[in-house]
Parts: structure tokens; sequence; C-alpha cells
């Protein structure tokens, strides 16, 4: 039986859009209250049972090897102090049956030559693919949501949400037939179309489970637009040869490479952790009844 067991987060981006933060650190480095957006990532894949976790880095991207790496002078000193709790939790960021591999990215050249730099990594066994810029809350973990799906239908499998009409020239959008509730077969890919042209309000975010056929047609792409190699194309190549399904996950997602979606991430995460949940609350609503109260802007 296929077991998925590998994941590759790709994270060679640059973070451009939040420089200055990013000079000198990672963008999946930016924290969530008190965790890295990468660890959030791992914390999915670990949930749906996946133990080996496929960094494909760059230049600067150093403090995520550091990350997941034991940090003997942190654990010495929280042991010397009697600090149990925090000493836990430092060693719980990998846990002992969880492997990190790291692979270089040496040029930006798109997100399939990002997944195309795993392959001797993955092998021949099946994988999935995480972006760490999308956050993605649910009871149960979205990529668990997806391995479950690959369990059942044996099929490269891509996450989607339903999207504003408008918005569909951000997205990769899907087309096909719905098969099942909330999985559609598809029948093709349209790389940000414009509304009017749009084949589905689905757009494709950043959770993957994929087959590693999908390598043979990452290698077969000509460069793209910025002589990139994008995955999406990748996926229409590999649909005429076997079956793709895209399946509608259930969870709320934030576009944590975009300063708003970040925002909004830090607010949603900080109201749910029982360190400063309360406290943050009653800070919001004090906010709030104070600026109904302020002059308005001329």
């Amino acid at each position: 039986m296929l077991k998925v067991t590998k994941a590759v987060f790709p994270v060679a981006g640059l973070g451009t859009r939040f420089l200055p933060a990013t000079k000198a650190s990672p963008k999946e480095m930016l924290p969530i209250v008190d965790k890295p957006l990468i660890q959030y990532a791992v914390e999915e894949a670990i949930a749906a049972g996946i133990t080996e976790m496929i960094f494909v880095t760059g230049r600067s991207k150093r403090a995520i090897e550091d990350h997941f790496d034991k940090s003997y002078e942190i654990e010495a000193e929280l042991e010397a102090r009697g600090k149990q709790k925090l000493l836990e939790l430092v060693r719980s960021i990998k846990p002992s049956h969880v492997d990190c591999f790291y692979v270089r990215q040496a040029e930006a050249l798109g997100l399939g030559h990002a997944v195309l730099c795993a392959e001797k990594l993955v092998g021949d066994d099946p994988f999935a693919v995480i972006l760490a810029d999308d956050l993605l809350y649910s009871k149960t973990p979205v990529m668990k949501q997806l391995v479950d799906t690959f369990n059942h239908y044996h099929s490269s499998v891509i996450g989607v949400e339903q999207i504003p009409p408008s918005e569909t020239k951000s997205y990769g959008i899907v087309d096909g037939k719905e098969w099942e509730k909330d999985i559609v077969k598809l029948s093709g890919i349209v790389e940000k179309p414009a509304p009017d042209v749009a084949p589905s309000n689905l757009g494709v975010v950043g959770r993957y489970v994929l087959m590693p056929t999908i390598f043979d047609h990452i290698r077969a792409l000509k460069p793209g637009a910025g002589g990139e190699l994008q995955l999406t194309d990748a996926l229409q190549s590999l649909l005429t040869e076997q079956q793709v399904l895209a399946y509608r996950y259930h969870g709320t997602r934030f576009d944590c490479g975009s300063k708003l979606g970040y925002l909004k991430a830090t607010v949603e995460f900080a109201l749910r952790h029982p360190e400063v949940r309360a406290d943050f609350e009653a800070y919001l609503q004090d906010y709030l009844a104070a600026s109904q109260t302020m002059p308005k802007a001329a």
C-alpha cells in the first residue's frame, strides 16, 4: 500500500513583500504569536502521519535548519534553571521520530523547479507539498484531510477552496466535474484566468499530495514567463496520463504571504492561544471601544 511519509517544503523564496523584516531572516520564520510559520506547516505534516521533512532552501535560510536542530546551549540553560515546561517545548519542535533533510535550490526557477530539487530525496514514493505561506486552521489538519483522500483514491490530490470570482487572476483555477462531496475529478488547471473565462471558482492553495511521476512532467516542461517551471503546468501534463483530484478542504486559510493576511492570522491565533487569549481579547475590546470615541480624520 502506498503511504505518504514525506513532505516537501519549498522555502527558497526571498520574501520581498516583508522587507526589511526578511532581509536577513527567512519569511518562513516570521512568528504567528510564538511559533514561526514553518513550524505550523511541519506540525500539520506530522499530524498527517508524515515523518520525513524535506526543505528546499536557498541563501539566507540557515535559520530554518537551526530551528529544527538541537540547541544544546538553550536546553542546558533551561535545564539548569529548572524550566522544565520550556525545555519540553523546545525539544518538541522536532519530535524524535521525525527526520529533517535539506537541499538547495540554487536559482529561483519556480515552484515546479523547487519540487524537482527534492526528487532524489523523495524517490519513488508519493509525497506532500506544503507552502508555509498558506497557514491553514482546521480541527482536522488540512494535510491529514488530503492524505486521507489520497489513501482512499490512490490519486494525486490538490487542495482547493472556493474563492470570489473577482479573485481568479490570483490563483490557479481548476476545471473538472464534481465526483463526490468535496471531490472534483480534474480535466484541467488554468493559471490565473480572468473572471470571465475562469472555468470555476475553485482556487488552488498551497497543499498537494502527488504521485512521484510528477517529476517526469516537471522535467519535460519548457520554461515559461521569467524562465520558471510551474507546478501547475506539470499537473496539467500529468492529467493526460492519470487521474488527479481536487479536494475542497475544510478549514480557514490565512495568506501569510501578504501583510494583511499575516496580521489577520496573528489576531486569530492570538485569540486561540491559551496563554494570551483572555488578555488580548480584553485589549481588543477596549481598543474598539476607544476607537468609537476618537475624532474622525479630516
